[in-house]
């Protein structure tokens, strides 16, 4: 059967190299595979024609290419477009599913990627906590959700900000960019990937020392007891250790540093929090994203107004830190920041 075969997808060139080898193909095959796989993006083993038949028999006795297409899209008024992706997580069979954001603004595409069904970290403000954990994705459903993109020839950029955290699953996150970054794989700049998280503190350090992608952390509040409430995190992992851990590194020329902060009317949006920002960061080379709070069920906070966020942006860029407000997008169709959730997987496409 299909889901018992094991897929190519998300194996590096020394795997693929083993694959061939142990089927009896000589070692060659493997690099063949990689150009089908990643450059050309085959869906079926059946695709890899410079193989001979019989090799393409034995390959996919065992293995698939483990390419699944998307099962629903919706589309924003804005240009943004949800899909929503079975995984193998959990069960091995296709039975989970994640949402991908593909959000096209001029000559850049975007394309927000998940990493885990649901997440961990319960975050106040997150839709995804509020799903809970169901599993990790393998470094072949990450990857599917790139290869199998209707847009994927378009995409400019990629970003792990969608549902889970990166560095909770940091093996599968970094097999994924490997592919994603290596010379016989996608062949992209590790520049043109930005990998997010809530700061755990010694996989990020992994992360930082195996990576040159870029780097974002979910900050949120710079004071302690604020953070605490708004993401439990906080507790085995202050903010302050994470950026002490983070001024060890070089961000002025091989990879970028940003900081997401989500802005809650009358909870961190004051001249305190901003003093408190000033003083965690000062000093350090890096920018700030300043996100509007898309409001979910039953959590008791609310956005800021526009007028706060102008003034909190320009406090903290007149004190040294260059801040921008990002544009909210896809907020029509549930696809903004914060709001995935793949629960209740849709069966229509709008």
């Amino acid at each position: 059967m299909e889901e018992a075969k094991k897929p190519l997808l998300g194996l590096s060139l020394d795997e693929l190299k083993s694959v061939a080898v142990s089927l009896g193909l000589p070692a060659f095959a493997g690099r063949q595979m990689a150009q089908w796989l990643y450059e050309k993006r085959v869906c079926d083993i059946s695709e890899m024609t410079n193989l001979s038949k019989q090799a393409r028999e034995r390959l996919m006795a065992e293995y698939c290419v483990g390419a699944m297409a998307p099962m629903d899209c919706q589309h924003s008024v804005d240009g943004t477009i949800k899909y929503l992706f079975p995984v193998k997580t959990v069960s091995g069979k296709a039975s989970k599913f994640v949402e991908t954001v593909f959000i096209p603004d001029g000559d850049r595409a975007t394309l927000c990627v998940s990493c885990q069904v649901g997440c961990k970290m319960n975050c106040l403000f997150c839709q995804t906590g509020k799903q809970g954990w169901e599993g990790d994705l393998s470094a072949a459903d990450i990857l599917n959700q790139i290869v199998s993109l209707p847009e994927a020839e378009q995409l400019t950029n990629i970003v792990f900000m969608g549902q889970g955290e990166p560095m909770d699953n940091l093996d599968n996150v970094l097999r994924a960019t490997e592919v994603l970054t290596a010379p016989w794989g996608m062949a992209w700049s590790p520049r043109r990937i930005t990998v997010s998280s809530v700061g755990v503190r010694n996989k990020l350090k992994r992360f930082l020392d195996e990576s040159q992608c870029h780097v974002a952390v979910s900050l949120h509040a710079a004071i302690h007891e604020q953070r605490q409430q708004l993401m439990p995190a906080e507790r085995a992992m202050p903010i302050e250790e994470v950026v002490e851990l983070l001024r060890q590194y070089d961000f002025a020329h091989q990879r970028r540093l940003s900081f997401e902060y989500i802005v809650f009317g009358g909870e961190n949006d004051n001249e305190a929090h901003a003093r408190a920002i000033v003083r965690l960061l000062r000093g350090m080379d890096c920018r700030i994203n300043l996100i509007r709070f898309h409001q979910i069920p039953d959590v008791p906070l609310h956005g800021a107004t526009e007028e706060r966020m102008v003034w909190l942006r320009d406090y903290l860029t007149a004190h040294g830190l260059f801040t921008t407000i990002r544009a909210s997008r896809g907020e029509d169709i549930m696809a903004a920041c914060g709001l995935l959730s793949s629960q209740t997987p849709r069966t229509t496409t709008t």
